[in-house]
């Protein structure tokens, strides 16, 4: 393993890495004219905060599925590839179900053993798509179980770690099943529905999940750290949903960065660290940011 003089990268620095990658997806959906919102703890961030939760470290955007599927076909032409790079979701070297754009040269090192050596592991922001939601409970229900088992492959292909043994068992029995049919599946809503639905950013809780799809289609702007950003025209409605009184802070002792990253490098390579998490385990518990 290469020798490493650097010190683990503070919140602000990783931050202000983020930035960078949310400044060059603007600037390549505006080329396009592709839509796109911020979504979860970064839209939270944009209303209560004007930019960043102060102890938060990652950002998330979103987008309907027909935009996303045509922004991953369009921006590699126009991306500063020299510095960025779009990770296209079920690509050969990435195996989940949204994508990622990853800044070239830097370290992002998740809490799991990948099993692919070429996954490119730099600072990242994420991408994800919202889909057609069925017309029925029943079918929206459906859509969700279907999405869970999509998860469970594609997180097991990535090399997922836990202890839990029941999730040890439902990825084992996963693996049995195709995933191209339940993926259809899960994407395969009504597109004249008002519903539609995120169970593909990786979705914890069905009800939080569902949205009116008027909550993507129309849009507004809001101040994001030095930039304005799209947003929901009904982000009140959605935060309300997704972490209710969502203008009420943490105590003082939850306002620590989230370090959803095992080590992260503004200046150096993923490369340089190959081989850094040999002999470490990991068991992920995702926590709601507020």
């Amino acid at each position: 393993m290469t020798h490493i003089d650097k010190t683990n990268t503070s919140c602000r620095e990783h931050q202000q890495a983020l930035l960078a990658l949310l400044g060059e997806f603007d600037r390549v959906c505006k080329i396009l004219d592709t839509p796109y919102v911020l979504f979860a703890g970064t839209l939270l961030g944009a209303v209560r905060h004007e930019g960043f939760i102060p102890w938060d470290d990652d950002l998330d955007v979103m987008m309907l599925r027909t935009d996303y599927d045509r922004f991953l076909a369009q921006a590699p032409a126009v991306l500063d590839s020299d510095r960025f790079y779009l990770q296209s979701e079920f690509a050969e070297h990435w195996p989940l179900f949204f994508s990622k754009l990853r800044l070239n040269g830097t370290t992002c090192l998740e809490k799991f053993h990948p099993k692919d050596p070429e996954i490119h592991q730099g600072i990242y922001i994420d991408i994800f798509p919202c889909d057609n939601a069925a017309a029925t409970p029943l079918g929206r229900r459906v859509q969700f179980l279907a999405s869970k088992v999509v998860i469970a492959k594609a997180l097991d292909k990535r090399g997922y770690e836990t202890n839990n043994p029941v999730k040890k068992i439902y990825m084992a029995a996963c693996r049995l099943l195709p995933q191209k049919p339940f993926w259809r599946l899960a994407v395969k809503g009504r597109g004249d529905s008002e519903w539609v639905h995120s169970f593909f950013a990786a979705a914890r809780s069905y009800q939080k999940n569902v949205h009116p799809r008027e909550w993507f289609s129309r849009r507004s702007e809001g101040r994001f750290e030095d930039g304005v950003y799209p947003i929901p025209a009904d982000y009140d409605a959605m935060l309300t949903a997704l972490y209710g009184d969502y203008m009420t802070l943490p105590p003082p002792e939850e306002r620590v960065c989230k370090q959803h990253a095992l080590l992260v490098d503004t200046e150096q390579s993923y490369e340089a660290y190959q081989g850094y998490r040999d002999g470490m385990t990991f068991d992920i518990h995702t926590r709601s940011i507020r």
